[in-house]
């Protein structure tokens, strides 16, 4: 440290002092003005940048909440529809039970009309076929009273002891 201290001289320091200043004029008309402006430039870009990616951000969300928004109106057009089909389903169920009911209850008053019919006619036949058994019996009944000719006069006999005369 000595040593430089000795070999200091004021010229020599003068000297250096005017080359530095003449260096930095230099490197600030030529070095630093264009590198400073790069420097603005690449911060304008990054700014720039980091609007267009908050702007971006904010796009996405308005996006994301329109999506939402549309797969809510989605859903909610899906269970209308869901709804509207059930009760259709439960309509056209209602309709063909109250329209089977109905053909049930014509088939059954058909049936029980021909039941009534075939009852009747079965009534009729009975009664055709008892007057008819009831006429042969009779008869037999009659033609073996008038065969004996006795018999012929005690009927004849009873017959008008039951009679009365006006």
């Amino acid at each position: 440290m000595e040593t430089l201290l000795n070999d200091f001289s004021v010229g020599l320091f003068v000297m250096q002092a005017v080359i530095l200043l003449i260096l930095i004029l230099l490197m600030r008309k030529f070095a630093w003005k264009p590198i400073l402006n790069a420097l603005d430039e690449r911060e304008t870009g990054i700014e720039d940048a980091l609007k267009s990616a908050e702007n971006a951000k904010k796009e996405m969300e308005n996006l994301q909440a329109s999506n939402q928004k549309l797969l809510q109106e989605a859903r909610t057009e899906r269970e209308a529809m869901l709804k509207e089909a059930r009760e259709m389903k439960t309509k056209m169920i209602e309709d063909a039970k109250t329209e089977a009911q109905t053909e049930a209850g014509k088939l059954i008053a058909q049936a029980q009309a021909s039941i009534e019919t075939e009852k009747k006619a079965a009534i009729a036949d009975l009664k055709s076929q008892v007057a008819n058994l009831s006429i042969e019996i009779a008869e037999k009944v009659v033609k073996d009273e008038l065969s004996n000719k006795d018999k012929q006069e005690k009927l004849v006999a009873s017959l008008l002891g039951d009679a009365t005369l006006n």
